[in-house]
């Protein structure tokens, strides 16, 4: 009898094992399932944060675009109203040095703004050919051999903005 009753707990406690096992084994499945859904809340999240971050860095590149030339325009207000007096006194003037003189005063209020925001005026008026910063129309006969490969005639000014070319001088050169 004492031997059946060991054999009797031997088992029980050998099933109170497998189940404790099996309790760590659901447990450690539980857990991973758990970490798992975790990690895939992190990501879903993290998904969405980045989606936002694109739709916001994107609206802010669009709203920079359309008001990028606000200040410049802010700032050229004034001239054009000093325009719109020079053409209304244009109008009755009887004084024509007076009228250039204004005229030739909001052009050069105009330029300095512009120099302000950048902008630069290239000079390659008898300067050798670059066919980087200009373009070369047609080339005439040099009237001298020094002005050989050399601008000769500007045909339209060519401009920098903040050191870059926006625009090509066209010249003519000489041969």
């Amino acid at each position: 009898m004492m031997n059946e009753q060991e054999n009797i707990q031997d088992e029980n406690v050998e099933q109170n094992e497998t189940v404790q096992e099996e309790q760590v084994e659901l447990s450690k499945e539980e857990q991973l399932e758990n970490q798992l859904e975790e990690s895939i809340d992190k990501y879903k999240r993290l998904v969405a944060e980045f989606d936002n971050y694109k739709k916001r860095t994107s609206r802010e590149r669009m709203e920079l675009i359309q008001n990028a030339g606000q200040g410049v325009i802010k700032n050229l207000l004034p001239i054009l109203d000093d325009f719109d007096r020079a053409l209304l006194s244009m109008e009755t003037a009887e004084d024509v040095v007076a009228v250039k003189e204004g005229v030739e005063l909001v052009n050069n209020k105009f330029r300095k703004l512009l120099e302000s925001e950048g902008l630069k005026e290239m000079d390659v008026q008898g300067q050798p050919f670059d066919a980087d910063f200009q373009e070369a129309i047609t080339a005439i006969p040099a009237p001298s051999e020094d002005l050989k490969n050399k601008v000769i005639d500007v045909v339209e000014k060519g401009y920098f903005l903040n050191d870059k070319v926006i625009r090509f001088a066209k010249v003519v050169i000489g041969q």
